[in-house]
């Protein structure tokens, strides 16, 4: 949905997700650094938890140029002196953009966090391979990986209404889906990330956090 006035979007789910989620990121978080949100979408996120989390900062990135002016757009109105512009980002690439030496926009020692809501079904699972080797790489021992979205457990859907959005994410694209927590959390552990904590969320959701482990 279009903001007849502006670049901003709108999804309609932030504002039923937002504050569950805010509740979980107070406990977990690391309590200063650099929050790195993966797929960032319309912004929406950014502006209702950069303010809210300070000291840290929140740093919003986004693969789609269209909705990196959506961010851009809802920083103007409603800006906060920690939240940084988004920067372009490819979770699937084998090193990411941030890793280059070139790039000067994000000081990647600095994230002590990263964060992605409602990424993992609706992308191939290329992305959690990419999200997971890149979590692996960039966060400190001690960092936090914030996943938000709908799991299959033991390979059984968790709700009647997630089976029919996973049929409904399949139709749109046949490498969507939602995927098994089991098969994520397994390649999280490649990667030096080791599961910490499973919260149950509204309309079937799971907030799951992951640690990274010194090596």
């Amino acid at each position: 949905m279009n903001h007849p006035n502006d670049a901003r979007r709108f999804a309609p789910a932030t504002q039923r997700n937002r504050e569950p989620i805010l509740k979980v990121l107070r406990r977990v978080l690391p309590p200063t650094g650099t929050v790195l949100e993966v797929a960032s979408g319309s912004g929406e996120h950014a502006i209702f938890f950069a303010p809210r989390l300070k000291p840290r900062f929140w740093q919003p990135s986004e693969a789609e140029p269209m909705l990196r002016e959506s961010i851009l757009a809802w920083m103007k109105e409603v800006p906060s002196d920690n939240l940084f512009p988004p920067i372009p980002l490819n979770v699937a690439e084998s090193v990411w953009s941030i890793e280059s030496p070139e790039n000067s926009q994000v000081n990647v020692s600095e994230i002590t966090a990263m964060i992605a809501i409602n990424l993992i079904h609706i992308s191939p699972f290329t992305a959690t391979l990419g999200l997971m080797a890149g979590a692996g790489r960039i966060l400190p021992v001690g960092g936090i990986l914030y996943l938000y979205g709908p799991y299959k457990r033991g390979g059984k859907h968790t709700a009647p209404s997630n089976a029919s959005f996973d049929e409904m994410l399949q139709q749109q694209n046949p490498e969507w889906g939602v995927r098994n927590l089991e098969e994520v959390e397994a390649v999280a552990l490649e990667n030096g990330l080791n599961l910490q904590e499973i919260v149950e969320m509204p309309a079937n959701n799971l907030s799951v956090v992951f640690r990274r482990e010194g090596e």
